[in-house]
């Protein structure tokens, strides 16, 4: 009866989480109506209430803002969006740090991660994916030997965690991409295998940069 029972929860427990987040995501769209005027709300034009209208209006207002954003005076319109909001206390703090993460994940035009590596961490008999960023130059003139700067993401969420400096000899330099390390933090390991097949570990004398 046991495994019967097992069998049902590996059928019904994906099914019923991919159902539970879709109802989610779909209504936290939705509410992007509220943007629109009454009049023009979906659920009265046409006199019932069609989940997903959202959707699409978030895939639209994204869409126009990149076209936007693409042109001069778009970009100037960004600078001075950008420009009120690093001038308010705590609020710029807050967007500065979200919008180098953003530009790291999302673009190449940002501070994207150098490798992937493999760190000591959380203590010394485990080890951790970590992402090498850069060093700020006054830090680099504080140590005596060669540190890397790495930014170890929590899972499932990477744009969570923590900011480490650590002795370069101590870290384990990896052939992984930085898209194959995000999938494989996300997924806790679940999608770790890459599409070139197992990565190989190259050891702390092995490392170039």
């Amino acid at each position: 009866m046991k495994k019967y029972f097992v069998t049902g929860l590996l059928v019904w427990v994906p099914f019923g989480i991919t159902l539970w987040v879709l109802n989610l995501t779909i209504g936290t769209m939705d509410k992007t109506l509220l943007l629109l005027p009454a009049a023009w709300h979906p659920d009265r034009l046409l006199g019932i209430h069609i989940p997903g209208w959202g959707i699409i209006l978030t895939l639209l207002i994204v869409g126009l803002t990149g076209v936007l954003v693409r042109n001069m005076l778009g970009q100037q319109l960004l600078r001075y969006w950008e420009g009120l909001l690093l001038h308010i206390p705590f609020v710029n703090s807050i967007y500065k740090g979200v919008k180098q993460v953003s530009d790291t994940l999302l673009s190449g035009s940002g501070n994207s991660f150098r490798k992937v590596l493999l760190v000591r961490y959380p203590h010394p008999e485990a080890w951790s994916l970590a992402f090498q960023t850069s060093v700020p130059g006054e830090v680099i003139d504080r140590f005596d030997e060669e540190y890397v700067a790495v930014f170890i993401p929590t899972t499932p969420s990477p744009v969570n965690g923590f900011y480490f400096f650590v002795r370069k000899a101590d870290t384990i330099a990896l052939g992984m991409s930085v898209d194959v390390a995000l999938r494989s933090i996300v997924s806790m390991g679940v999608a770790a295998a890459s599409e070139n097949g197992k990565q190989r570990a190259i050891t702390p004398d092995q490392q170039s940069n």
